[in-house]
């Protein structure tokens, strides 16, 4: 039964396991993941972006590019001062890499009971060292699940991504009620700073209020306790999805 799933796996994305098992370093997967998360939010990813936010320098990230970009097959495409997109090889093995991740981080949330600002870096370690045959069984033990624990999107088997919400909080209103979807920041203490406020996936939320003078938001979490006031450096990276009510 596991044998006949990878084999329905590997006919259907013909080569891309064993191009990523023969081609494809951690510092490459890295860089992959990088560059996809950059280019769902933005469209494509520029050197500055790609450097910020691995924390390299521009020129290492320019080689890394070329390198990538000079691959049989190519695994970006990148044009100077155009930034650079993934290629269909590229994608394919930056959403294989995504779904190593997003099930660790569930599996070491769920099963061995770590918590949601734990997860990351212990995920980043084990991510490109995960067996196929380990990622399924995983994915069996947790039932298949569809998000992680900061309610980002397993990529499924076949490496589509399901539906996700691109609504932020910071884009309500005073009256209007949602509920959270997913967190976008991956900071240790920003995500306890979450915790503490009962601000985690599908906590629900009535908008008190709006200030219109700096953008902060008054909140009332699960119907309970006193309101949250919340700026736009919180409300901005919070995704979620309205309610017509509690």
């Amino acid at each position: 039964m596991l044998a006949g799933r990878h084999n329905d796996f590997a006919n259907l994305i013909p080569g891309i396991q064993d191009m990523m098992r023969d081609h494809l370093t951690q510092a490459i997967e890295d860089y992959l993941k990088t560059i996809y998360v950059l280019t769902d939010e933005f469209g494509r990813a520029s050197t500055t972006q790609i450097a910020d936010r691995m924390g390299v320098k521009a020129g290492s990230v320019t080689g890394m590019i070329k390198k990538m970009a000079a691959m049989d097959p190519p695994l970006v495409e990148y044009r100077k001062h155009h930034g650079v997109v993934l290629s269909e090889y590229g994608r394919k093995a930056a959403l294989e890499t995504l779904r190593h991740h997003r099930l660790l981080e569930l599996f070491l949330q769920e099963t061995l009971g770590y918590s949601w600002d734990e997860v990351h870096c212990e995920a980043d370690r084990l991510e490109h060292v995960m067996s196929d045959e380990l990622e399924e069984r995983i994915a069996q033990v947790l039932g298949d699940p569809l998000r992680d624990p900061h309610g980002d999107p397993i990529p499924t088997r076949d490496l589509q991504i399901p539906p996700q919400s691109s609504l932020r909080l910071s884009d309500l209103r005073a009256g209007q009620y949602a509920e959270v979807q997913r967190v976008e920041d991956e900071d240790p203490d920003f995500l306890r700073y979450l915790s503490s406020l009962g601000m985690i996936p599908e906590a629900r939320l009535r908008v008190l209020d709006y200030s219109e003078f700096d953008g902060n938001l008054r909140l009332q979490v699960n119907g309970q306790g006193q309101p949250v006031v919340l700026g736009p450096r919180v409300t901005q990276q919070i995704f979620v999805e309205e309610l017509l009510a509690l």
